[in-house]
Formats: structure tokens, sequence, C-alpha cells
């Protein structure tokens, strides 16, 4: 028998492979999006039900998957190689369908437990006199691997029927390319009528492209015309690099349009011959073995950059995405320092408080008009930078849903607003802080009031530093203006970031980073290393 390479440093740098392949995530909806997740996971599916179990227990049955398109005729075919019905034949099958194993019964420990295709429980049909094992319905919505055992076949050999590869259930031909994934050899099976269809042609490339053990099957052939289409499907396997590809073909007979009928023992003699030489055979076996499994892995040194490219472009993306916010509210951030500096805040409705105060204006009018001017100015400056983001998003494909918002403009006056409100109610206790020193304070309301007018109105509120000074002192008022500057700074930028970050949470939550590709990279390097 051909040994697999199964040295625990190798198992290793496949196990770490295998978490890195499963930790590769691709949220934004990029162009090759789509492709990297069917890559990941089919790689994940042909490491986890396949690979790894495979050189953990070289020893294990060899396990041929039949595959192929609805109406092909695999079910038929897998009855007659097994010599009974185990596997429901014909066109109309249920809407879900329960994949059927069969091996010799020796060989029933290998599949009843989890050894591959994990995540599919166990179900089969107890035999006549058999106690304790399941029916082989499945709960709802569980996915089921029923497993038949029949003396029939020989030792070392399981048979898989799987699912149509384009049934109209997603669910189905999902499971079907898992199944696949998990095959020693695969067996593909195509009628004379289809022979030529995209699908079954999508099967043979990807073995070709993995290098993996492959037999076609031309079922359904009528008599009449088995030498032309047989001609004719030879040349486009030859044509497509696979002319050396093993071809049975099984003629049209009654049997084959199913309701349980079995194939004469002769029709597929010649695929049951290679079968069982397949396995009896040490050579034939190891070949076939080594083929495949090496097929796969060689098939890692050009998926796995393939794959660390496509993460690497998610990063790109989450990063111009990021750059954007940030850049808008860089922008906005630097407009408002220009506005406070030039006094923008007391315009409309709190430059006629500052001009009416203090006949006609309370100090705590004037200070309610300048905070809310204020927060008038930061709701702007938020409402700006997010339509100059959602423009930027709008045009990059990669923004996808996370443009798809619900307007916060209420949300964000809100969260401005408390903002704001907090600045005065610290501005205010400085104020008093600042009095208390002083042996004949006058009222804190006016002082705060004044104050507040100083640092917003720019050259308008010239009037007002002077008034400040006047009541608590050059000093005081120096002291004052200089803390109460900082802390307005201080309230506007964590307003401002707090709005930015709130925009960023969705990009932040698909948690998109550079590791994963360099990870990507670095495991194959240690698996080629290890080969």
């Amino acid at each position: 028998m051909v040994t697999l390479d199964v040295r625990p440093q190798l198992l290793d740098a496949l196990s770490a492979l295998r978490d890195r392949v499963a930790a590769a995530r691709f949220p934004l909806p990029l162009a090759g999006a789509p492709r990297a997740r069917a890559n990941r996971e089919e790689l994940l599916a042909q490491l986890d039900d396949y690979l790894v179990p495979r050189l953990k227990q070289p020893e294990a049955p060899l396990l041929v998957v039949i595959g192929g398109s609805t109406g092909a005729g695999k079910s038929t075919l897998v009855n007659s190689l097994v010599g009974r019905q185990v596997s429901e034949a014909g066109v109309l099958r249920p809407t879900t369908r329960t994949p059927v194993l069969v091996c010799h019964p020796d060989d029933h420990h290998w599949f009843a437990g989890l050894r591959v295709l994990p995540e599919l429980t166990r179900v089969w049909v107890p035999q006549s006199g058999e106690k304790g094992a399941r029916d082989a319905t499945a709960k709802p919505g569980e996915r089921a691997l029923r497993v038949e055992t029949a003396a029939t076949l020989p030792r070392g050999l399981a048979l898989l029927d799987a699912p149509d590869i384009d049934s109209l259930v997603a669910e189905n031909r999902v499971l079907a390319a898992e199944l696949i994934c998990a095959a020693d050899v695969w067996v593909m099976v195509t009628t004379a009528a289809r022979y030529a269809d995209a699908v079954p042609w999508h099967l043979l490339r990807t073995a070709k492209e993995y290098d993996a053990t492959l037999v076609t099957v031309l079922d359904r052939v009528p008599h009449q015309v088995v030498a032309e289409v047989s001609r004719q499907y030879g040349a486009l396997l030859a044509k497509a690099g696979l002319g050396e590809v093993p071809r049975f073909t099984v003629p049209e007979l009654p049997e084959s349009t199913g309701g349980g009928g079995l194939l004469p023992a002769t029709a597929v003699a010649p695929l049951r011959a290679w079968l069982t030489h397949r396995v009896q055979d040490e050579q034939a076996r190891g070949f076939a073995l080594s083929r495949t499994a090496t097929g796969l892995l060689d098939s890692l040194n050009s998926r796995m950059p393939e794959l660390a490219g496509a993460v690497a472009a998610q990063h790109a993306a989450a990063v111009r995405l990021t750059g954007m916010v940030d850049e808008a509210y860089e922008s906005e951030q630097a407009r408002v320092r220009g506005r406070l500096q030039a006094g923008a805040v007391l315009a409309g409705g709190a430059l006629a408080r500052w001009r009416a105060y203090p006949l006609d204006c309370t100090a705590g009018e004037l200070l309610d008009a300048v905070v809310e001017s204020l927060a008038t100015v930061l709701v702007c400056a938020v409402s700006a930078a997010d339509r100059r983001i959602d423009d930027g998003w709008q045009k990059d494909p990669a923004a996808g849903e996370l443009t798809a918002r619900e307007p916060d403009g209420e949300g964000a006056e809100h969260r401005i607003g408390l903002s704001v409100r907090r600045w005065r109610r610290v501005l205010e206790e400085y104020v008093e802080e600042e009095l208390r020193g002083l042996d004949n304070p006058p009222d804190a309301e006016p002082v705060a009031a004044l104050l507040a007018t100083a640092l917003l109105g720019g050259r308008r509120a010239r009037s007002a530093g002077e008034s400040l000074a006047e009541r608590i002192g050059a000093q005081g008022a120096l002291k004052l203006r200089d803390r109460g500057g900082k802390l307005l700074s201080s309230y506007v930028e964590k307003a401002l970031k707090a709005e930015r970050d709130r925009r960023l949470a969705p990009l932040d939550t698909l948690d998109v980073q550079p590791e994963p590709q360099a990870e990507l990279i670095a495991a194959l390097s240690v698996l080629q290393k290890e080969r």
C-alpha cells in the first residue's frame, strides 16, 4: 500500500492552516467576495471532511461519491452496484433528500461515527431482527446521512449517493458540494442527453483542478447511438484535458427509468470491477488515495494566496471607507474650530440676546441662547459630515448596506445637546470655584453668561470679556477664559468624535483586520515547509 505522509508535524501545520481559513471573513460586498466565501467554505469542507481525516486514518475505507445532475440515474446506479435498493431512485424525489452511504457491514464503524462529514447526523433503517437502530427520518431541519450496509460490497469500499448538484433546492446543492469534497474518488454521472451541459462540466473541471481521482459514467445511452455519443463525449473530455479519465457507458434500459428497478449486473460490471480493483489492489488503492490527497494539498499553493488576496481587498476597502469618515469629520472639526474663533456662535437669536443684555435679557436667557447656538453649530457640522460620507459611500460598492441606515438627525441633535449642556454645567462649576476665592463675589449666573459669551462670541463679544474682568478682576477673568477655552475644545472634540465613532460602528462591527492575510500566507508557508 502506498503510504500517505501522516507525520504529526504535517497534521499540526494542516490544522493551523485550517483554523486560519476558518477565521477569514468577507463581509463587505466586493466583487470577489461571493467567490471568496464559496472558496472558503469549499476549502473548509475538503479539509474537515476529507484531507485531515484521511491523513489521520489512511487505512479507512475508500469513499466513492456518486455525483451528477438531476435525472442522471445516480441512485439507480448505486442500487445496481450494491445489488438491492438502498437509495430512492427516480426523477420525482421528495423536496428534501437524505444522502445515502453504503458500505460493507465490517466497515460500518468507520462511518457510524463523525470521522467524516461531522456536521451530518447519522441515521439508518433497522434491518430485520436488528434492535436499537434509529429510523432514517431525521428531525425537521436536521441534516442527516443515512448509513446502509451491504455484504455484496467488497470490504474497504463505501458508496455515497449525493443529492443533485443542480437541485432546485439550494440546501441540496450545498450538501452535494460538501459530499463531493469528502470523496477519495469522484464518480460523475451524466446522460446521453445532457453530457454537454454546463453543470457536470463544472464538476469535471473542479476535479481536474484538484487532480482528484475521477471516473465518469455516461448513463442511459440508447443502443443505436452508443458508439457516436461515446466518441463525442470522449472528444469533449480530451479537449478539456481529461482524456485519461476512466469512462464507463451504461445503456438505456427499461430499469433506467427508476421506480426501484435494478440494472442488469452486466450493465454495471465494468464500473464495479474498476472500483473493486481500487480497494483490493494495494498499489491501485494507494494511487487513488495519494492522488486525491496530494492534489488537494497542491491546490493550496494557489487557493490560499487567492483567499489571502480577498482578505486584503476586504481590509483595503474597510480602510477606504474609514478614511472617508475620518476625512469628513476632520474637515468639519477644523471648520468648527474656525467658526468658534470667528465668533460665529454669537449669531441669530444668541446675538439678539447679547445685544439686549442686560436691559431686556437676563443672564440665564443669554446663557441659554449661547449654549443653544453652540449646539446648532455642532449639529450642522455632523449633518454636513454625514452628507459627505453618504455621497462617498454610495459611490463605493464596498459600502453596501452600510449606507442603508435610518436618518439620525434627531438623535445627533439630542446627543450633542446633552454634551453641550454638560459643558455648560462644568463651566458654571469653574465660575463658582473662582468666585469662592473673592471677598465680595458677584452673582455666579451673570459671570457664567459673560464667560460663555466671551469664549464663543469672538470680536462681537469683546465687551463681554471686559465686563468679566470688571466683575472678578483681570487675573480671575484670564484664568476662567483659559480654563473655559480648554474645556470648550475638549467637549467639542469629544462630541464630534462620538458622532464619528457612531458612524463607523457598523463597519467596526464587521471587524475587518489586516492580520488574517499574513496569517493565511504564514500558515501556507509552514505547511509547505513541512511537506
